[in-house]
C-alpha cells in the first residue's frame, strides 16, 4: 500500500502512541517462536516470532508489548471510550489479504469468498482494553453483504474520535491478485454491535492503490485516494492492462511520449491500455465516476450531505 501520510493522519498516529502506553498496563501472554505450515502451502512453512515489539523505539517513558496478536493482516484500527468510565473499546480491522501469493488466495480458502472462517478476506475484530476478543468478526463478506473478498480493506475511524459516532471504512474489490474490479473502492459505515455494512460511497477508483485513511473534521470525511498505477502508465503489470488509468485533479497536458506496456504495446500516460495521445489535454476528474474525483490525493466530501458523492473534492 502507499506509504504517504496526510497531518490528520499523523497526529492519529500520535493518539495512538499515547494509547499504546494506557494498554502496556496489561500485557498478554506473547507468542513463542514456532515454525508453521500454511494449511494451502504446506510445503512452504515459516519462522513465526511475533516478539514482543522490542525492535520498536519509542520516547522516554513508553514502552511497547503485544496486546493482541494472530490477526490476518490488520491495517487499521479506532478506540471508542465507553461513556465516562476509564473503559475502551479497541476495533481492529484486518485487511485479509496481503501480499500475492499462492498461499494469499482468498478463492483458495475453504469455501472460498463467503467462508466465515477465511482469514483472507476483510472483517473487524472488537477487544476490550484487556486485548481480549469481545465482539466479531464484524463485516466478514457474505452473500448478503458486508466487505467485498478480493479487498482490501484499509483503514477505521469513528466520526467523533473516541467518542464515537458513526463507524467508517475504505475497501475495495480488487486486491494485487484481481483484474477487472475498476472503480471498486467505497467507503462504508459498519454497524459496531452488528456489523452490517452499509455503502457510504462507492464507484471510488482503485488498481495498485484503493481508497485508503480515513480523517474526519468539521463535518469533512477525508480519504487518501491511492494511485491506480505506480507510473502514470497503465501496463500489462496492471492487471494485464484491464487496470483504469490514473485520474489527474485539474487539466493536464501530456508530454509527446508514449510508452512501452509491454508487449509491443505503447500507452500514453492517464490513459487507458494501448491508448496513444500524445501531447493531448486530459481534463480534471476524466474516467471518474464522481466529478470532483482523481487519484493520487487527499479527497473530501461532506459527512451529513443527502449524497455525499456529489460533494466530493480534492484537497491535496
Amino acid at each position: 500500500m502507499s506509504r504517504y501520510r496526510s497531518t490528520a493522519s499523523r497526529r492519529k498516529i500520535r493518539r495512538l502512541g499515547y494509547l499504546a502506553g494506557i494498554l502496556a498496563s496489561t500485557l498478554p501472554a506473547v507468542a513463542e517462536a514456532a515454525t508453521v505450515a500454511s494449511p494451502l502451502c504446506p510445503r512452504e512453512s515459516v519462522s513465526f516470532n511475533p516478539g514482543n515489539g522490542e525492535d520498536i523505539v519509542v520516547p522516554p517513558g513508553f514502552r511497547v508489548s503485544v496486546f493482541a496478536s494472530g490477526l490476518n493482516f490488520p491495517t487499521g484500527i479506532a478506540f471508542l471510550l465507553k461513556g465516562e468510565s476509564k473503559e475502551f473499546e479497541v476495533f481492529v480491522l484486518e485487511s485479509g489479504h496481503g501480499l500475492p501469493s499462492r498461499c494469499n488466495d482468498q478463492t483458495a480458502f475453504g469455501a472460498g469468498d463467503f467462508d466465515p472462517a477465511n482469514p483472507f478476506t476483510p472483517d473487524i475484530l472488537v477487544f476490550n482494553r484487556a486485548g481480549m476478543k469481545i465482539r466479531g468478526p464484524l463485516g466478514k463478506p457474505s452473500v448478503f453483504g458486508g466487505f467485498q473478498p478480493a479487498g482490501p480493506a484499509v483503514d477505521i475511524g469513528f466520526e467523533n474520535g473516541f467518542r464515537g459516532g458513526r463507524l467508517f471504512a475504505t475497501d475495495s474489490n480488487q486486491s494485487l491478485r484481481t483484474t477487472g474490479n475498476n472503480n471498486s473502492s467505497r467507503i462504508v459505515t459498519v454497524n459496531p454491535i452488528s456489523g452490517q455494512v452499509q455503502p457510504f460511497i462507492t464507484g471510488l477508483p482503485t488498481g495498485d492503490h484503493p481508497s485508503e485513511q480515513l480523517a474526519f473534521k468539521d463535518g469533512w470525511i477525508y480519504w487518501s485516494q491511492g494511485s491506480t498505477t505506480n507510473s502514470g502508465v497503465v501496463g500489462r503489470d496492471n492487471g494485464g492492462g484491464a487496470n483504469q488509468p490514473d485520474i489527474p485533479c485539474q487539466d493536464i497536458v501530456l508530454s509527446k511520449n508514449v510508452f512501452d506496456s509491454g508487449g509491443g504495446i505503447k500507452t500514453s500516460g492517464y490513459s487507458p491500455f494501448g491508448v496513444q495521445r500524445p501531447g493531448a489535454t486530459v481534463r480534471a476528474f476524466e474516467s471518474a465516476l464522481h466529478r470532483g474525483v482523481c487519484d493520487g490525493a487527499i479527497l473530501r466530501a461532506r459527512l451529513n450531505a443527502g449524497n455525499p458523492a456529489a460533494t466530493i473534492e480534492p484537497f491535496s
